[in-house]
């Protein structure tokens, strides 16, 4: 029997499902800062069917949905089930950059009762993203 989860993965990875996950890698890359660690293409070398992204040692898989599995794109992003909550060195510096990379402010940069620093944004496929920092 192999090693689970194998090595160098987190036990858990969200999933994220959008209709055009290249141009959603693309956002991730150019607003969160986030590093392609693989994508795979359909064999007929069009849409990209999965990909991993990182940041630290947060991974994301990111594809447009299988049929098989029951998974589709976020039909109504102004409704969310579910949003991915990441850590992150400079918040104040974060804000800006995905700010200036288009993403949908839903709240903004403030000190959170939590403790942390943080905002709220939603991406071109309507997922809601946290980004914090510890204050």
């Amino acid at each position: 029997m192999t090693e689970s989860p194998p090595k160098g993965m987190p036990q858990i990875i969200p999933y994220l499902y959008y209709e055009d996950a290249g141009v959603a890698i693309e956002f991730m890359e150019r607003a969160f800062g986030f590093e392609v660690v693989d994508a795979f293409k359909n064999p007929d070398g069009g849409a990209v069917m999965h990909a991993t992204v990182k940041t630290g040692i947060g991974i994301i898989f990111v594809g447009p949905g299988m049929e098989s599995f029951g998974t589709h794109a976020t039909p109504d992003p102004e409704h969310v089930a579910s949003m991915a909550y990441v850590f992150v060195d400079d918040v104040d510096a974060h804000y800006i950059r995905a700010q200036a990379a288009g993403a949908q402010v839903r709240a903004k940069l403030h000190e959170h009762f939590s403790g942390n620093r943080q905002y709220t944004v939603s991406d071109p496929g309507g997922h809601r993203w946290t980004f914090a920092q510890p204050v």
